[in-house]
C-alpha cells in the first residue's frame, strides 16, 4: 500500500511498467542513433550488430530483443529519420511554392548539421540500387513519394497562379531532387569546400524566377 495525499492507495505496479517503457524506450533511441553511425561508416553489409551492441553497452541479444535482424535495424532507423524531417519541417502545408522552398532550405541546413545521418544516406542511397539490398524497397518507395509531393506542391503553385500554366511539374521535381541530393553527396565528400545550403538557395532562387508568372526573385521567408 501507498500513502499519498492522505490516502491509501494500492500499489498496482502501473508506475514500474511504465518506468520499464521509458526505458526501453531510451535503449532503442540509443540503438537507432549508433546504428546511424556504423551505418555511414560501414555501409550496410559491413556493420556489425555486435559492434552497435558494444557502442550502446548492450549485449547483441539486448539489441535483438529490440530489433530481430539487422534488416529491421536498417529499415527503423530510416523510417525514424525520415517522420523527424516530415513531423519537423513539413506538417503543415505550405501557402506557396515560395515557403515550400524555404522549408526546403530549412531542411538542407539541418543536414548540414547532422554529418552522421547524412554520411549514412548517401551511403545506403548507392547501396540499395540493388534490388536484393535491404533498403532498396524503402528508398524506391521513398523516392516515388518524394517525387509525388513535390510535384504537388508545384502542382498547388500552377493552380494559385503563383506559377507558370506550362510548367512540367513532375519534370521540375525530379530535377530538385536530383540538384538536392547532388549537392548532399559533394557536401559529404568535402564538407569544408561546399556550401550545400548556399547553393540550393541559388539553385531554387533561378527556378522560382523562372517558373513563377512573373519572372519575381524568391521571395524571403514572412515573418511570423
Amino acid at each position: 500500500m501507498d500513502v499519498k495525499d492522505g490516502w491509501a492507495t494500492r500499489d498496482t505496479g502501473r508506475g514500474a511498467a511504465r518506468g520499464t517503457y521509458a526505458v526501453g524506450d531510451e535503449r532503442r533511441s540509443r540503438i537507432l542513433d549508433a546504428a546511424v553511425e556504423h551505418f555511414a561508416q560501414w555501409g550496410f553489409h559491413a556493420t556489425s550488430l555486435a559492434r552497435i551492441a558494444k557502442d550502446v553497452g548492450i549485449t547483441q541479444g539486448g539489441l535483438l530483443h529490440h530489433f530481430r535482424t539487422k534488416e529491421a535495424l536498417l529499415v527503423s532507423v530510416l523510417e525514424a529519420s525520415d517522420e523527424h524531417d516530415t513531423e519537423r519541417f513539413f506538417a503543415e502545408e505550405c501557402i506557396s511554392v515560395a515557403e515550400w522552398f524555404h522549408r526546403l532550405l530549412d531542411l538542407t541546413d539541418h543536414n548540414s548539421r547532422r554529418p552522421g545521418r547524412t554520411r549514412m544516406f548517401n551511403a545506403l542511397v548507392g547501396e540499395s540500387g540493388d534490388p536484393d539490398h535491404p533498403a532498396h524497397a524503402f528508398f524506391a518507395r521513398r523516392y516515388r513519394t518524394l517525387v509525388d509531393d513535390a510535384s504537388q506542391s508545384l502542382r498547388r503553385g500552377v493552380d494559385s497562379g503563383e506559377l507558370r500554366p506550362d510548367t512540367d511539374c513532375a519534370a521540375e521535381a525530379r530535377q530538385l531532387l536530383a540538384v538536392m541530393d547532388g549537392l548532399q553527396l559533394q557536401w559529404v565528400l568535402d564538407p569544408r569546400t561546399v556550401d550545400m545550403t548556399a547553393q540550393l538557395r541559388g539553385y531554387l532562387a533561378r527556378l522560382y524566377r523562372g517558373l513563377s508568372t512573373t519572372g519575381a526573385d524568391l521571395p524571403p521567408r514572412p515573418v511570423a
